[in-house]
């Protein structure tokens, strides 16, 4: 009886939770029977996970959860338990907007509320007064401003890096949307380009932060593939090095085209950022063995040094480091700006 009982239980909160899209009301666990004693015993069961007071997220679901998604969680569960509705904004819209980001998100969500006096900081909230956001978009349920708003807030309020790390990769995979839809015969909407952020920066007007937004705006590029490419351009930059050209094209190379990260023309020198993820993630390996795919990087390497004069690697515990990666660029003879 008693699996029985609780196969019927997990059935039930799998059906509360559907309905409520991966978020549960305490409300909704009360219409469906169960009492604040069962949910206790649920939440130190481990079934139940109570991001904010009030609401709960299936125990199956937090912990398969990334940090990116957690975030996403919070943020949701955290404006489902407010007293007024919210319009989610900076970080945290960027969060829902699945924009990257180098380092941890938030402890709290970033709401924009351009009646107040000033910014306000809760317990898990922090408001922002500036521009209303005439431009509302809905992404799971919730209110957030849109992709370009929330990418000059980030700029306007946070780093150089992770402004450019977040439009470097709205810009590209905009022009992956369109272009795809284009390869289908689909004609889409225009792709996010600069001159849609320095529009939008101009209609902001930001109180602070107004000169680094432009700044990150204006060194965006949607060719860089990744946020790791991004952070290491970005440290290039702010290091006193050249910085090098993106996806430069080396063609029918050993009757193969291949593309590299950067390149530095004047000198012949190729540069690769070597994450991790090429030889461990399923979507980048395409069903491959890790092993053919080390090894034919290794192939397209030493096709690529032949037709240059250097070539070099770096890691993103290296390009993090601007101790680490001035050394490194400095001894491989990467020239200065």
């Amino acid at each position: 009886m008693t699996v029985i009982r609780n196969a019927l239980r997990s059935d039930l909160l799998d059906a509360v939770s559907a309905r409520h899209d991966g978020l549960i009301p305490a409300a909704a666990l009360r219409e469906s029977g169960f009492t604040s004693h069962a949910v206790g015993v649920l939440v130190r069961g481990g079934s139940l996970v109570r991001p904010r007071r009030g609401v709960y997220v299936p125990g199956e679901v937090w912990r398969s959860a990334d940090p990116d998604e957690r975030y996403r969680l919070f943020t949701r569960a955290t404006v489902a338990s407010a007293e007024r509705p919210a319009v989610v904004s900076h970080l945290s819209a960027a969060a829902m907007h699945g924009l990257p980001v180098i380092g941890s998100w938030p402890p709290v969500v970033h709401t924009l509320n351009p009646d107040a006096s000033g910014g306000g900081t809760a317990r898990h909230t922090t408001s922002h007064r500036g521009a209303p956001a005439p431009q509302i978009e809905v992404i799971a349920g919730i209110h957030v401003t849109s992709l370009a708003r929330t990418l000059v807030d980030v700029a306007a309020a946070t780093s150089f890096l992770t402004g450019v790390v977040m439009i470097d990769h709205a810009l590209r995979v905009d022009q992956e949307r369109v272009a795809s839809g284009a390869r289908r015969g689909i004609v889409l909407p225009a792709a996010l380009t600069k001159a849609h952020l320095f529009a939008e920066l101009a209609t902001v007007n930001p109180r602070f932060g107004a000169r680094q937004a432009d700044r990150a705006i204006e060194f965006g590029n949607g060719r860089s593939a990744n946020g790791g490419e991004s952070l290491s351009r970005v440290r290039i930059f702010q290091l006193g090095f050249e910085v090098p050209e993106l996806q430069v094209p080396f063609l029918n190379v050993d009757g193969s085209d291949y593309w590299v990260d950067y390149y530095w023309r004047r000198i012949r020198k190729i540069g690769e950022f070597d994450g991790k993820h090429k030889y461990t993630r399923g979507r980048v390996l395409a069903g491959r063995d890790p092993g053919e795919v080390v090894w034919q990087e290794k192939r397209r390497e030493d096709a690529l040094r032949r037709h240059s004069d250097s070539f070099d690697r770096w890691d993103w515990d290296t390009a993090f480091s601007p101790t680490l990666f001035h050394r490194f660029l400095s001894e491989r003879g990467v020239p200065r700006a």
